[in-house]
């Protein structure tokens, strides 16, 4: 029996504004994935200084509706919405416009584009815009907004919202259980976001260092770069570090760099888009993750494609992308010696590095290519409208 052509409208705060730009990038690759699967999307995202209010994006069409003035903004796309709203009031005023102007945009693009189902990012704040219009609902949960969830005053609010979804989702099996707990242990389904396999693959062995390793991430408390300074510290090998990313701790950890006196081994790099990211990868001896409570840890996917292995804290997601012993190394959370001497043993044995590689891009590709995170979402949607 054929299956029907489906359409769903994603509701969104993070998509790329153009072509190879990073910031929500895996929302894109679902898009992309589940037109194999006869689903055709739409966007629904918020707008930002500089971008029009119908668009294309590598294929996929994106809506963008206004919620303030244009300086205003700003809390969409950078990954900085939790700072602009917890530091000002005006960032707070922001968030409530794009919450109600969110949600009239929600209602007038399901009355346009008609789509079978509507799919939230984020139970906060896409969740809350994207329920109540006649047509089902489902939530994907990506990691902060059920942080945010376990928060005062806010699980009240997340049970609300999801009521109203037919079904949800989170993109790990550590992110699962966390929503269940808030949710009073309403089922929670795992289905992570498909990588981009195109982008991230293996390069030429020699073209890899021996003693060179990558962080990626935003530079918060959370991704925990100053264990990764201390390790280096730490460190009976003279090992180096080229650290990817930008944010509100930048100053601070260089500073931090310079009194450990590592700081001669770092190239700092700044944020750069994922297109860039791809040779990095391939060069390092391995990625190091030492963050806490990741959702799901997509660097440690792009880089397993690229059979680069992962060193990284036993903390949250990275659980579901990183296995102990098979593709990389895992530690306690928080210890800053134990991961100073899995990054020493990755120096002293090159081959085992190599092997655990190569076992990790297999089993990146078994759980995270768009065919097997396409087909099942797909088979997710067919559920929820069988069971209307």
């Amino acid at each position: 029996m054929t299956r029907r052509a489906l359409r769903v409208l994603f509701v969104t705060h993070a998509f790329p504004r153009h072509a190879g730009d990073a910031a929500g990038a895996f929302v894109l690759a679902l898009a992309h994935a589940l037109q194999a699967q006869d689903v055709e999307v739409e966007v629904l995202a918020p707008s930002a200084p500089g971008l029009v209010a119908r668009d294309t994006i590598e294929g996929v069409r994106v809506r963008r509706y206004r919620y303030a003035p244009s300086s205003w903004e700003t809390l969409a796309y950078t990954g900085t919405m939790a700072e602009q709203v917890s530091g000002s009031l005006r960032g707070k005023l922001t968030l409530a416009l794009l919450l109600w102007r969110g949600r009239r945009a929600a209602r007038a693009a399901v009355r346009a584009y008609r789509p079978d189902l509507v799919h939230a990012h984020w139970w906060f704040p896409s969740g809350m815009m994207a329920g109540g219009h006649g047509v089902p609902m489902v939530i994907t949960s990506h990691g902060s907004d059920v942080r945010l969830a376990h928060g005062a005053g806010a699980r009240g609010l997340f049970r609300r919202t999801a009521s109203q979804a037919s079904a949800l989702f989170a993109v790990s099996a550590w992110l699962s259980r966390q929503a269940r707990d808030a949710l009073g242990g309403r089922a929670v389904e795992t289905a992570p976001m498909p990588a981009a396999t195109a982008l991230f693959a293996p390069a030429s062995a020699d073209e890899r260092s021996k003693d060179r390793m990558l962080f990626v991430g935003r530079l918060n408390a959370q991704k925990g770069l100053d264990d990764l300074l201390q390790a280096m510290a730490r460190a009976r090998k003279p090992w180096s570090l080229d650290i990817v990313g930008d944010g509100p701790e930048l100053d601070a950890l260089q500073r931090r760099a310079r009194a450990l006196g590592v700081d001669a081994r770092i190239r700092w790099l700044g944020h750069l888009p994922q297109s860039a990211l791809a040779p990095l990868y391939q060069r390092s001896a391995s990625l190091v993750i030492p963050s806490t409570e990741e959702g799901l840890g997509l660097v440690g996917i792009e880089a397993a494609l690229c059979e680069t292995p992962s060193i990284a804290y036993a903390s949250g997601g990275l659980t579901d992308v990183v296995k102990d012993g098979a593709t990389g190394w895992l530690v306690p959370a928080g210890d800053v010696a134990a991961l100073a001497h899995a990054i020493d043993g990755a120096v002293e044995r090159p081959t085992k590095a190599r092997a655990y590689g190569a076992a990790a891009r297999v089993r990146a590709l078994a759980t995270f290519s768009p065919e097997a995170v396409g087909a099942r979402y797909r088979a997710a949607y067919d559920a929820v409208l069988r069971g209307q």
